[in-house]
């Protein structure tokens, strides 16, 4: 259990590194008082441009695969590897929590971002074939309907119902789907109720609302 603990804890502390807030200190900005407060990439491309947004992206997908392809193989000094503990667990525990530090990372008053960023990258550290699922959904949503929050959420379910059709027997992988797909849903509980009420941001002209006439 010593293993599991410590691993999961240094997941959530490298979760905690919030590429927004980290390269904002840096510019002297603080992106949760600009555009929609949120910690993400999304918010960081409306407000400070496309290299930091990038950047932000960059950094929160990097510790998603660390987390997933890194750490549960690595050999911590004094802490024996448990032989009772299914790596398979151990990786989505260090995924689970790799993702509740980026959104609710201690340094900076428990206020992160929502966890997409993070999820990409430790999807494509459990399986690379799920990222097919994954971004095909999340583009589809977003060009019909021109909402990112929505096309974030119905991604992490047709992630989910993937996961379960192909890897029925990975009760790891399954359980970590539907237990990611939850967790971003909650995240984006705020863009639920503004969707409600018409005044969630969108992206101006999607696909299908876009004119015909050349």
């Amino acid at each position: 259990m010593l293993e599991l603990g410590l691993k999961t804890l240094i997941a959530y502390l490298l979760g905690t590194v919030l590429g927004s807030l980290v390269l904002g200190r840096l510019r002297g900005v603080d992106i949760r008082t600009q555009g929609s407060g949120n910690a993400g990439a999304t918010n960081a491309l409306r407000t400070q441009g496309k290299a930091f947004g990038a950047a932000v992206l960059a950094i929160d997908v990097a510790k998603g695969v660390l987390a997933v392809a890194w750490l549960p193989a690595v050999s911590i000094p004094g802490v024996a590897a448990d032989p009772q503990l299914a790596r398979e667990w151990l990786r989505v525990a260090c995924a689970a929590a790799v993702v509740v530090g980026h959104v609710y990372p201690v340094w900076f008053g428990f206020r992160g971002g929502k966890g997409v960023a993070t999820v990409l990258g430790v999807v494509g550290a459990l399986g690379p074939w799920m990222l097919v699922p994954l971004l095909g959904a999340w583009l589809a949503v977003l060009a019909l309907t021109g909402y990112v929050g929505l096309a974030s959420m119905l991604a992490g379910v047709c992630l989910t119902v993937a996961a379960a059709l192909h890897r029925p027997f990975d009760a790891p992988l399954v359980a970590f789907c539907a237990a990611a797909a939850a967790f971003v849903i909650y995240t984006h509980r705020g863009n639920i109720d503004r969707m409600r009420r018409g005044t969630e941001h969108r992206i101006r002209r999607p696909w299908l609302s876009r004119s015909r006439v050349a």
